[in-house]
């Protein structure tokens, strides 16, 4: 590819392509089938054939299109499993790769960002990128104080290309809908587009970055790289290596996915409690499962946390809303998990609603944390999936009547994709141990203790 497509009328087309390429592709399938193919096999060389193109296109595009087929990526696990084969090599691919943009365009960057003498900034310099995702690529350097770093370059026209492609998306998101049953993908795009000026400023990410870089120094778990260096367009941080999420996800041995499903759960929870934010991006290309520290007796795995383009800014942590509600569902508190989400805005003033049948409707999504340890599973994420997408289940129906207020809109895409991780992972997880460590409202506080004490007695 010889450079990131800037042109709206270039990038429509290639969007444009898609919905085509699903109809045109779809009268191909029965054209095979009336010349005597079973259903079955022109269904998945069908599926294959979609998704090779999907991966082609929003890959080739990176921008907005690419990041939309990255949150994509993390809901494979709610696929029906015969088409989750070729949807998942094809999204997983976007994780963690896609076409680079040119040595020539890197360098104008880096020269116009960084001054003429850029590499006398740099001991040594790695012109193929070791990542490239949807607004810039990496490239692994070292720096001039010996220092081995990630050097992140932004995409020239990554904005324009943003809004553009978030803008072309939205008007054929109902044909885009299919793709993961049970998820509304207009708010998806919605909220990707509020972000965009967010995620293109290089300082901002540099300050996100630097505040978990400074609280998660001397953790044993999770490690999070310093930032050098940063100026407009160029971000350089320290360099982590470890095994990509997706390879853990491909590969990776039961204690390895174990272990790195537990500490993206901990990261989850914890990160907004110690630094008053929330990584918002948690798709499988942004982290690394690393080996021991060195020199620890019995250290155990640790995960590594990069890209810091998207945060939700939480001064007070989670809000204790989400902690209680949890608490009273799995206390079977119809009445009081009701009363909480009315005044929170999750049932509008407008609506009615059984209490007994909200309590029904929440209990198996929060089943993992009911129970000591849990597994997470593709199976069980797709039962959940096709619960709330069947239009003939009570669930599906009350669901359409519960409302997400915009405050909530992010943690509860966050949660949901880290979940998507957790079953990819197939990892057995103490989720319920982080819940009581780190989300406020979880377990009960002494004034509550007092409260059920005065109503024994």
């Amino acid at each position: 590819m010889s450079d990131l497509p800037r042109k709206a009328v270039t990038r429509t087309a290639k969007l444009a392509a898609l919905p085509l390429g699903f109809a045109g592709r779809a009268t191909w399938g029965l054209g095979r089938r009336i010349g005597g193919k079973s259903a079955e096999i022109v269904s998945k060389e069908l599926q294959q054939r979609t998704a090779d193109q999907l991966f082609k296109v929003l890959g080739e595009l990176k921008g907005g299109a690419m990041k939309f087929g990255q949150a994509l990526s993390v809901f494979e696990s709610a696929l029906p499993e015969e088409v989750a084969g070729p949807y998942r090599a094809a999204l997983t691919k976007l994780q963690e790769a896609a076409p680079p943009m040119p040595s020539g365009t890197v360098h104008a960057v880096l020269a116009e960002r960084l001054g003429e003498g850029w590499r006398e900034m740099f001991l040594e310099f790695e012109e193929k990128p070791a990542a490239a995702a949807s607004i810039g690529q990496v490239h692994r350097a070292v720096w001039h104080d010996g220092r081995v770093v990630a050097v992140k370059v932004q995409y020239p026209g990554a904005g324009e290309a943003l809004l553009s492609d978030l803008t072309q998306l939205s008007r054929f998101v109902r044909l885009l809908g299919p793709l993961i049953p049970g998820m509304d993908m207009k708010p998806l795009i919605t909220e990707m587009r509020d972000r965009v000026s967010e995620e293109l400023d290089y300082a901002l990410e540099a300050e996100a970055q630097r505040e978990h870089a400074a609280e998660f120094a001397d953790d044993p778990d999770v490690v999070v790289p310093d930032v050098v260096h940063q100026s407009e367009q160029v971000l350089i941080t320290e360099w982590i290596d470890g095994k990509p999420l997706a390879d853990v996800i491909s590969g990776g041995s039961a204690e390895e996915r174990d272990r790195a499903g537990q500490l993206l759960a901990r990261f989850l929870f914890s990160g907004p409690a110690r630094t008053g934010l929330l990584h918002a991006d948690p798709h499988p290309g942004n982290f690394r499962l690393l080996p021991p520290d060195e020199g620890v007796e019995d250290g155990e795995y640790r995960l590594g946390v990069l890209d810091f383009g998207t945060v939700d800014r939480l001064p007070g942590g989670l809000p204790d809303t989400i902690g209680y509600a949890l608490r009273m569902t799995l206390e079977g508190d119809a009445e009081g998990v009701y009363d909480l989400l009315r005044e929170d805005g999750f049932v509008k003033e407008s609506i009615d609603l059984d209490p007994d049948a909200v309590l029904d409707y929440l209990l198996p999504i929060i089943e993992p944390a009911a129970a000591d340890e849990f597994t997470f599973t593709r199976s069980w994420m797709r039962n959940q999936a096709a619960r709330i997408a069947d239009p003939r289940s009570p669930a599906h129906q009350l669901g359409r009547q519960l409302n997400l207020p915009p405050a909530y809109l992010l943690i509860h895409r966050v949660t949901l994709s880290t979940i998507g991780v957790l079953c990819q992972l197939n990892a057995t997880v103490r989720l319920r141990d982080e819940l009581e460590d780190w989300l406020p409202g979880f377990l009960p506080d002494e004034e509550d203790e007092e409260e059920e004490d005065a109503g024994t007695t």
